[in-house]
This record gives structure tokens, C-alpha cells and sequence, in this order.
């Protein structure tokens, strides 16, 4: 239950300052069918994520637990490191016609396994449960996506900006070197 909780609040922070809101809230107005927007997000989420979940549980069983806490110290780091630095655009998917399900998923599988399954996987492989880990980072996921599509893009705006992503990645930093010390027996 652990791992559910750590990887809900970590997906939150992750997706909240990544590129999923901006893809999500420049579709759902194009299409106009909000809950097929959100399915397909969130059916792209679940892949990846469980994905990220299943390949922790493979790599766990060939590492030691302060390797693991020491692999969650990597993945929590490489994620806040990534908010210091500028956001790309997503892709449009403007000349599309897969319509309002399919766009979404293939258009959130296209952002791939960012910085949000890295620590999924990192969370999975520490706490040793896969699902919950999975679960929970797909639950954080359709939270920042729902409410992509209710603020749209206006409101989703300011979530780029560095005053929202420097403190996410300067509390993920600490998280990092937290998870660090505490894997190398030093706290």
C-alpha cells in the first residue's frame, strides 16, 4: 500500500509539471467528447505504467534492497533534475483522424516512459509490489489529465512556468538525497 500512496503522489507532482496536461488540454477541445479524451489518456497511462511496474519486479529480483533504495534515489534525482530544464511542446497530432479515444492514447504513448514511469518502475522495484506501484501512478496520471481537460489550456499554462517546476524539482532533489543517504547507510 505503500507503493500505491508514493507513486500516486509522485505521478501527481511528475505529470502535473510535464508535457501530458498540455497534450490532454489541446485535445479535449478539439474533439469535444472529454470522457473519450480521457479514456484513451488514461488507457495509455495503464500501459506504461504497469510496463514500468513489471520491469521494476524484473530488475528487482537481481538487486540487493540498498541497491534498490539506491536505484529510487537515481530515478527520483534524474526526474527533479528534469524540471530545471525547459518544456518541448507536444506534438499536435493536428492532422489526425483516429478520433477522440484513439488520438489521446497513441498521442500519450508517443510522450513514452518519461520521468513519471522511471519512478513507478523505481517504486515498484523497492517496495517490491508491481501493481500497487502501477495503480497508483496511473490513478496520479488520470488526476492531472482530468483536470487538464476541465482547465484547458489556460489554465494548464502556468504549470510550465519555472516558479511551478523549480520547487517540484528542488523537492524531488531532496527526496533523491534523501533516498541516497539512507541507501548508502550514511542517515
Amino acid at each position: 500500500m505503500d507503493a500505491l500512496m508514493a507513486a500516486l503522489v509522485a505521478a501527481l507532482l511528475l505529470h502535473a509539471t510535464d508535457r501530458t496536461p498540455w497534450l490532454i488540454a489541446g485535445l479535449a477541445p478539439r474533439y469535444r467528447h472529454s470522457g473519450m479524451v480521457l479514456a484513451g489518456a488514461v488507457a495509455a497511462l495503464m500501459v506504461v505504467n504497469m510496463l514500468a511496474a513489471l520491469g521494476g519486479a524484473a530488475i528487482a529480483l537481481r538487486l540487493t534492497p540498498n541497491a534498490r533504495a539506491l536505484f529510487l534515489a537515481l530515478a527520483l534525482g534524474a526526474a527533479g533534475l528534469g524540471c530545471f530544464g525547459a518544456l518541448k511542446p507536444p506534438e499536435r497530432l493536428a492532422g489526425w483522424r483516429t478520433g477522440p479515444l484513439l488520438t489521446p492514447f497513441i498521442g500519450m504513448l508517443t510522450l513514452g516512459f518519461g520521468s513519471a514511469q522511471f519512478v513507478a518502475m523505481a517504486i515498484a522495484l523497492r517496495a517490491g509490489t508491481p501493481v500497487f506501484a502501477a495503480i497508483g501512478a496511473t490513478i496520479g496520471g488520470a488526476v492531472i489529465a482530468g483536470a487538464a481537460i476541465a482547465l484547458g489550456e489556460p489554465g494548464v499554462a502556468p504549470l510550465r512556468r519555472r516558479t511551478v517546476r523549480l520547487p517540484v524539482g528542488m523537492l524531488l532533489v531532496l527526496a533523491a538525497l534523501v533516498a541516497a543517504l539512507s541507501a548508502l547507510r550514511l542517515i
